[in-house]
């Protein structure tokens, strides 16, 4: 796979800084039942690493340390990681709200049975993976099966009361181009997914979220050899808008690794640029400090956030 932190470090970023934290973003390893053409991760059924006991004890520790609100899992399929109910029992109880990264496919695996059951149950919040509502699509960037899987899951969810206006089950469904284009305009895609969901399949959901591909990991890497990555961060340079800095996610939030080193975001995570700091900062390091005012490390991977109508974990900016 090629290299692309080495085409992305010269950057002109604008300097930002950090604001007080909310979030914490777990990634509880990069094992997943799926194999995606667009993941930043790199993340697959091959993949062995996952976060021990003892590091992923830390995480109720620092919740309440840091006084956060919301705790946001993901992976891989975070569901994978053999401690992740546990986890999640441990920050609800805590009147912490949960969100949970789902692939929507990961809830038909072994050992995965009663699954949306119990994040109905403990109220988690799932932002589920739909990169469209067309079949032909899905399957091209997901896999052959994907699509019907992930309906069947969205079916399943939305007969537990997921999506529905007052259940307090809130689903969210994610949008990826399909290449190297930007996402368009939010508002009107999410009209077009709830019209077209409704009517073939009868699902319903509360919002989309419609983000850009970064150009990094298996993404980049694919561009890179079909000579597109020079085009695609020219286009996320040219697209640049300096009003969605003060939404970008790394201001209010903070990435953890399946080893418990911190990140000012998730892609950073996945370029091993850790957060800036004596050593590498770790999870442990959040019992004491609470990273306000701290300098963000940027590169040009970054215009993936600020692009156009702006994209970051929650959507456009």
């Amino acid at each position: 796979m090629h290299a692309t932190l080495p085409l992305l470090q010269n950057t002109a970023f604008p300097t930002i800084r950090r604001a007080r934290l909310e979030t914490l973003q777990v990634n509880l390893g990069y094992r997943c039942n799926q194999t995606c053409v667009h993941c930043h991760v790199n993340a697959g059924p091959n993949r062995t690493e996952m976060m021990d006991h003892e590091t992923l004890a830390l995480i109720p520790q620092v919740l309440v340390a840091r006084g956060l609100g919301t705790l946001d899992l993901t992976g891989g399929a975070p569901e994978l990681h053999p401690e992740f109910r546990t986890l999640v029992r441990a920050a609800r109880s805590q009147g912490v709200r949960v969100i949970d990264r789902c692939n929507l496919t990961v809830t038909f695996e072994p050992g995965q049975e009663g699954l949306t059951g119990f994040l109905a149950d403990h109220q988690v919040e799932v932002v589920a993976s739909l990169p469209c509502y067309s079949a032909a699509n899905v399957d091209k960037q997901r896999g052959d099966g994907v699509f019907d899987k992930s309906i069947a899951a969205l079916r399943t969810l939305n007969a537990l009361g997921y999506g529905h206006e007052g259940s307090g089950l809130v689903l969210n469904l994610v949008y990826n181009p399909l290449g190297p284009a930007l996402p368009p305009p939010q508002r009107a895609l999410e009209a077009d997914y709830k019209r077209e969901l409704f009517e073939h399949f009868g699902i319903v959901f509360n919002h989309l979220l419609a983000l850009a591909n970064m150009p990094i990991q298996r993404f980049g890497s694919m561009l890179i050899s079909k000579g597109q990555f020079n085009d695609y961060l020219r286009l996320l340079k040219e697209n640049h808008a300096a009003g969605n800095l003060d939404g970008v996610m790394c201001r209010s939030l903070v990435s953890v690794d399946w080893q418990g080193f911190l990140y000012d975001c998730d892609f950073n995570q996945q370029l091993g640029l850790t957060l800036p700091g004596r050593g590498r900062p770790h999870l442990r390091d959040l019992l004491e400090d609470d990273l306000f005012d701290r300098s963000i490390r940027v590169a040009d991977h970054c215009y993936g956030c600020t692009a156009g109508q702006g994209s970051s974990c929650g959507g456009a900016l």
